[in-house]
């Protein structure tokens, strides 16, 4: 992150002031950090000098790391280290920056802007970037099924004028404050790397490469062929693949790595307590119901909201996240500057819940809730069955791994699964509103497979405003996206239950440059071993 190239100590406080500044601006990912420390605050102001190894504990696992392709947390948040896009966010504001390009986009209509490459890119194999690699990239990341699609739908053509020109045309007037944040996802790899290759180990022009990646760690190196904005100033950088909480705190508290990614809310005073410092930070960050809206009952919006009306959020969020999140009041959480008070709002009230049941057709139905067991989801499981059951239906709960949910669960044919309990955070990617609206309810898998929503009425309509709204600025842009959570809001085909804060342990004593974000995952460019 250019941001923080060569940064002092004193500047990385001032950013951290910065950061809490934008907070106040209600800016989604950076800020409303609210950490705090029993370091040793003269440890902690080490100047930092590199020539080590940055260490941390991460708490996803994938097996696919392929930059065109993944929605794994743990690739992408790996991914920002490795490869580029023509532009990259600054994880901690959410600002795009020049990454591959050498500067803004240049317009020449409302739907053709032209970009140059950074002079001299290379990859770390040290062969040179070129324009064709962006475009073979493009299409990678846009091929038939890919779940980037939606979010690119705005772009018709990237097409390369000579080695380091790209002339890019959209299928209309996209926001022009959008197009470099949508430029992010398009991660610039090498046209000739197979899609094996990318999927196990991807070669990028960023500032670190991949030595080694196996089931438990990752081990990174500099790439010396980089020449872009970013300073790297260790030897090597290892992330350790812990998905469990309890060995992933040991870790930390260990002092076996310098930083922990998602501290559970209730060890957060024990990581404290061993001298590191826990930044929480209001992001996106989700658990959400997700209905098979095909399947009868759940084709009827009622029993679907019956859903929400049923579980007590605050006692949900009290006794599983130890606080530490917001009922969902909005598809997006209520930091986000584009963020509305949706018309439905859903409060525990269980005679309600009862009552669209009963109108729905659904009154005492037996439905199994489908979980992925990460150990935050599968906490909040016993008293969503509870909930629900109290209101009358039976539950039967199933927990499994993620990728066996998805595999065997919903991305078949006419799947026949009720409704599923899982996370996600699509500001991964970006976090304007009609990106993160796309992850879900694009025309992509989530609406084709998974929730069957694909084509419906409400679906249409929903696409009708968002059309409206990347093609508009200003209040219009706004009243359409209201639109949008307004719909959500009422048809709940997938829905958030709250929003979390999303907390990160450091060494403030042994890393340098480094702070928690709002997004899943930990971000460690620019950072230094003191």
């Amino acid at each position: 992150m250019q941001n923080k190239q060569g940064m002092t100590r004193r500047t990385f406080l001032s950013l951290a002031g910065a950061t809490a500044a934008f907070a106040g601006l209600g800016l989604v990912g950076c800020g409303s950090s609210s950490s705090s420390s029993t370091a040793d605050t003269t440890a902690a102001s080490t100047e930092a000098k590199g020539g080590g190894t940055l260490t941390a504990a991460v708490a996803y696992e994938t097996k696919n790391y392929h930059p065109s392709t993944t929605s794994s947390a743990l690739a992408l948040g790996a991914n920002w280290h490795v490869v580029e896009g023509l532009y990259e966010f600054d994880m901690h504001t959410m600002e795009p920056y020049a990454a591959l390009a050498s500067g803004d986009p240049t317009k020449k209509s409302d739907t053709e802007y032209t970009v140059t490459l950074r002079d001299g890119a290379k990859y770390s194999d040290g062969t040179s970037v070129t324009a064709a690699d962006v475009v073979s990239s493009w299409q990678r990341s846009t091929a038939e099924g890919s779940l980037y699609t939606s979010m690119l739908s705005f772009i018709k053509e990237i097409a390369a004028t000579d080695d380091t020109t790209l002339d890019i045309t959209l299928n209309y007037a996209f926001d022009p404050t959008l197009i470099k944040k949508r430029l992010t996802i398009i991660k610039v790899v090498p046209t000739s790397a197979t899609d094996e290759t990318l999927t196990a180990k991807p070669v990028g022009s960023g500032p670190w490469m991949y030595d080694s990646i196996d089931e438990k760690t990752i081990v990174f190196k500099p790439n010396t062929n980089y020449n872009g904005s970013v300073s790297v100033k260790d030897n090597e950088m290892d992330w350790s693949i812990i998905k469990d909480d309890t060995a992933r705190t040991t870790a930390m508290n260990e002092g076996t790595v310098m930083v922990m990614e998602s501290v559970p809310a209730d060890v957060a005073d024990q990581v404290k307590s061993s001298g590191a410092t826990v930044d929480e930070v209001q992001g996106f960050n989700l658990p959400f119901l997700m209905f098979n809206t095909k399947k009868a009952p759940f084709d009827n919006y009622q029993v679907r909201q019956a859903f929400f009306y049923a579980i007590d959020m605050d006692k949900l969020i009290s006794n599983a996240m130890s606080g530490k999140a917001t009922a969902a009041s909005c598809f997006l959480p209520e930091n986000h500057p584009n963020y509305h008070k949706a018309a439905t709002v859903y409060t525990y009230d269980t005679a309600k819940a009862k009552e669209l049941l009963t109108a729905g057709g659904a009154a005492g139905a037996a439905v199994e809730l489908i979980t992925t067991d990460h150990s935050w989801i599968t906490a909040l499981a016993p008293q969503i069955k509870n909930d629900l059951e109290a209101a009358g239906l039976t539950v039967t709960i199933n927990s499994m791994a993620s990728s066996a949910l998805y595999a065997n669960y919903t991305d078949v044919d006419s799947p026949t699964f009720d409704v599923a309990l899982a996370p996600g955070d699509p500001s991964v990617f970006g976090n304007d509103p009609d990106l993160l609206m796309n992850w879900w309810y694009g025309d992509n898998t989530w609406t084709k497979k998974r929730t069957q929503w694909n084509g419906s009425d409400k679906y249409t309509e929903l696409h009708g405003y968002m059309q409206t709204a990347v093609e508009g600025t200003g209040t219009a842009q706004q009243d359409a996206w209201n639109k949008c959570f307004d719909l959500l809001a009422e048809q709940v085909p997938l829905y958030p239950l709250f929003h979390r804060t999303v907390a990160t342990g450091y060494y403030a004593d042994k890393i340098s440059n480094f702070s928690g974000i709002g997004t899943t995952g930990v971000d460690l460019v620019g950072s230094i071993t003191k």
